[in-house]
């Protein structure tokens, strides 16, 4: 059951990345986030949506075209925490990156994002 929600606040989150149109964003971001989020990104730490939110604009105009962010694995979910793989591809075999995504649960929604681009060296 837990991991159910964990899913369905992660889906939401990606698909802030995805959505039609830059309007859409805030309020998907809101769906799946607490208004206190902190996001531990790759420029540092910040707290708040709007904060998340101007990371996913800048994903969403990328300069090698608009892309597409994917989870591409199962929600692995030990207590409030879980983690999952993700991808985004920009069009016409632009830039690829992957990570490993982080995330704490409170009420059903994320308050904490740990964002880790790039695989690990073996």
């Amino acid at each position: 059951m837990q991991e159910e929600i964990a899913r369905s606040a992660i889906d939401t989150f990606i698909s802030a990345f995805n959505a039609s149109d830059d309007s859409y964003v805030t309020a998907l971001l809101s769906q799946a986030l607490t208004s206190d989020v902190v996001f531990w990104g790759p420029l540092g730490r910040s707290e708040g949506i709007a904060a998340v939110e101007r990371f996913v604009l800048d994903i969403r105009h990328h300069p090698a075209g608009t892309g597409t962010m994917a989870r591409c694995s199962a929600v692995d979910m030990p207590d409030e925490w879980a983690r999952y793989q993700w991808a985004f591809t920009t069009p016409d075999g632009g830039p690829r990156l992957s990570g490993t995504d982080v995330v704490h649960l409170r009420r059903s929604l994320i308050d904490q994002i740990i964002v880790f681009a790039g695989e690990i060296e073996p």
